[in-house]
Protein backbone atom coordinates (compact mmCIF):
# COMPACT_ATOMS: atom_id res chain seq x y z
CA UNK A 1 0.00 0.00 0.00
CA UNK A 2 1.31 3.44 -0.96
CA UNK A 3 0.28 6.62 0.87
CA UNK A 4 0.74 9.89 -1.01
CA UNK A 5 -0.91 13.01 -2.40
CA UNK A 6 -3.19 12.65 -5.39
CA UNK A 7 -2.16 14.11 -8.73
CA UNK A 8 -3.97 15.44 -11.79
CA UNK A 9 -3.84 11.91 -13.24
CA UNK A 10 -6.14 10.79 -10.39
CA UNK A 11 -9.01 13.17 -11.18
CA UNK A 12 -11.33 10.53 -12.64
CA UNK A 13 -10.88 8.27 -9.63
CA UNK A 14 -11.27 11.17 -7.19
CA UNK A 15 -14.56 12.02 -8.88
CA UNK A 16 -15.75 8.44 -8.45
CA UNK A 17 -14.66 8.35 -4.80
CA UNK A 18 -16.40 11.65 -4.07
CA UNK A 19 -19.62 10.34 -5.58
CA UNK A 20 -19.35 7.07 -3.63
CA UNK A 21 -18.81 9.08 -0.44
CA UNK A 22 -21.79 11.35 -1.14
CA UNK A 23 -24.08 8.44 -1.98
CA UNK A 24 -23.11 6.60 1.18
CA UNK A 25 -23.43 9.75 3.31
CA UNK A 26 -26.57 11.28 1.79
CA UNK A 27 -28.34 8.28 0.30
CA UNK A 28 -30.19 8.90 -2.93
CA UNK A 29 -28.95 11.71 -5.14
CA UNK A 30 -31.15 12.87 -7.98
CA UNK A 31 -30.03 11.95 -11.48
CA UNK A 32 -29.73 15.64 -12.34
CA UNK A 33 -27.51 16.38 -9.33
CA UNK A 34 -25.44 13.27 -9.96
CA UNK A 35 -24.85 14.26 -13.58
CA UNK A 36 -23.91 17.82 -12.58
CA UNK A 37 -21.44 16.50 -9.99
CA UNK A 38 -19.89 14.02 -12.46
CA UNK A 39 -19.36 16.68 -15.12
CA UNK A 40 -18.30 19.56 -12.84
CA UNK A 41 -15.98 17.91 -10.32
CA UNK A 42 -13.13 17.23 -12.77
CA UNK A 43 -12.90 20.96 -13.57
CA UNK A 44 -12.92 21.78 -9.86
CA UNK A 45 -10.08 19.34 -9.23
CA UNK A 46 -8.06 20.70 -12.16
CA UNK A 47 -8.34 24.20 -10.71
CA UNK A 48 -7.74 23.41 -7.02
CA UNK A 49 -5.83 20.13 -6.61
CA UNK A 50 -2.52 20.65 -4.79
CA UNK A 51 -3.17 24.38 -4.55
CA UNK A 52 -5.84 24.90 -1.91
CA UNK A 53 -7.21 21.34 -2.02
CA UNK A 54 -4.90 18.59 -0.84
CA UNK A 55 -6.06 15.02 -1.37
CA UNK A 56 -4.26 12.24 0.44
CA UNK A 57 -4.69 8.74 -0.97
CA UNK A 58 -3.90 5.13 -0.20
CA UNK A 59 -3.09 3.14 -3.31
CA UNK A 60 -3.22 -0.59 -3.73
CA UNK A 61 -1.02 -0.73 -6.82
CA UNK A 62 -2.90 1.56 -9.26
CA UNK A 63 -6.21 1.51 -7.37
CA UNK A 64 -6.98 4.33 -4.92
CA UNK A 65 -8.77 2.60 -2.04
CA UNK A 66 -8.92 5.40 0.53
CA UNK A 67 -8.81 9.19 0.47
CA UNK A 68 -9.00 12.27 2.67
CA UNK A 69 -9.45 15.84 1.42
CA UNK A 70 -8.16 19.02 3.08
CA UNK A 71 -9.44 22.36 1.82
CA UNK A 72 -7.20 25.23 2.94
CA UNK A 73 -8.56 28.77 3.11
CA UNK A 74 -6.62 31.89 4.03
CA UNK A 75 -8.65 34.38 6.08
CA UNK A 76 -7.82 37.62 7.86
CA UNK A 77 -5.81 36.67 10.95
CA UNK A 78 -7.45 36.14 14.32
CA UNK A 79 -6.17 34.87 17.66
CA UNK A 80 -8.25 31.77 16.87
CA UNK A 81 -6.25 31.18 13.65
CA UNK A 82 -3.12 33.28 14.00
CA UNK A 83 -1.60 32.48 10.60
CA UNK A 84 -4.91 33.13 8.86
CA UNK A 85 -4.81 29.66 7.30
CA UNK A 86 -7.60 27.30 8.21
CA UNK A 87 -8.43 23.86 6.96
CA UNK A 88 -11.60 21.86 6.50
CA UNK A 89 -11.48 18.08 6.26
CA UNK A 90 -13.82 16.63 3.66
CA UNK A 91 -14.52 13.30 2.04
CA UNK A 92 -12.63 10.89 4.28
CA UNK A 93 -13.59 7.68 2.55
CA UNK A 94 -12.37 4.12 2.26
CA UNK A 95 -13.84 1.59 -0.12
CA UNK A 96 -15.92 -0.87 1.94
CA UNK A 97 -13.72 -3.88 1.24
CA UNK A 98 -10.63 -2.03 2.58
CA UNK A 99 -12.13 -0.65 5.81
CA UNK A 100 -10.79 -1.45 9.26
CA UNK A 101 -7.14 -1.55 8.20
CA UNK A 102 -6.07 1.90 9.46
CA UNK A 103 -5.77 3.56 6.06
CA UNK A 104 -7.88 6.60 6.99
CA UNK A 105 -5.88 7.10 10.17
CA UNK A 106 -2.63 7.01 8.22
CA UNK A 107 -4.02 9.54 5.70
CA UNK A 108 -5.26 11.82 8.49
CA UNK A 109 -1.84 11.72 10.14
CA UNK A 110 -0.18 12.64 6.83
CA UNK A 111 -2.69 15.45 6.38
CA UNK A 112 -2.03 16.89 9.84
CA UNK A 113 1.74 16.79 9.34
CA UNK A 114 1.42 18.48 5.95
CA UNK A 115 -0.99 21.12 7.28
CA UNK A 116 1.42 21.96 10.09
CA UNK A 117 4.25 22.35 7.56
CA UNK A 118 2.00 24.73 5.57
CA UNK A 119 1.30 26.89 8.68
CA UNK A 120 -2.37 25.98 8.90
CA UNK A 121 -3.55 27.21 12.31
CA UNK A 122 -6.71 25.19 12.80
CA UNK A 123 -8.49 22.36 11.03
CA UNK A 124 -12.20 21.70 11.37
CA UNK A 125 -14.46 18.89 10.32
CA UNK A 126 -17.94 17.53 10.78
CA UNK A 127 -17.88 13.92 11.89
CA UNK A 128 -20.33 11.12 11.41
CA UNK A 129 -20.78 8.74 14.32
CA UNK A 130 -18.72 6.19 12.39
CA UNK A 131 -15.76 8.55 11.94
CA UNK A 132 -15.80 10.11 15.40
CA UNK A 133 -13.32 7.71 17.06
CA UNK A 134 -10.91 8.05 14.12
CA UNK A 135 -10.79 11.83 14.46
CA UNK A 136 -10.46 11.67 18.24
CA UNK A 137 -7.55 9.22 17.84
CA UNK A 138 -5.54 11.72 15.77
CA UNK A 139 -6.19 14.66 18.11
CA UNK A 140 -9.47 16.31 17.09
CA UNK A 141 -11.65 17.55 19.93
CA UNK A 142 -15.29 18.48 20.10
CA UNK A 143 -15.59 22.17 19.24
CA UNK A 144 -17.17 24.41 21.80
CA UNK A 145 -18.12 27.90 20.74
CA UNK A 146 -20.39 30.73 21.68
CA UNK A 147 -21.49 30.82 18.05
CA UNK A 148 -24.31 28.89 16.44
CA UNK A 149 -23.51 26.70 13.45
CA UNK A 150 -25.79 28.18 10.76
CA UNK A 151 -26.16 28.12 6.98
CA UNK A 152 -28.36 29.28 4.15
CA UNK A 153 -28.84 27.39 0.90
CA UNK A 154 -28.80 29.73 -2.10
CA UNK A 155 -30.24 28.40 -5.29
Amino acid sequence: MTFEKATIQDISTLTDLRIAYLQEDLGDITDADLELIKTSLPFYYEKHLNKDLMVYVARNEDDIVSCAFLLIVEKPMSPSFITGKTGTVLNVYTKPEYRGRGYSKRLMTMMLEDAKAQDVSVIELKSTDEGYSLYKSVGFEDARAKYHNMKIVLE
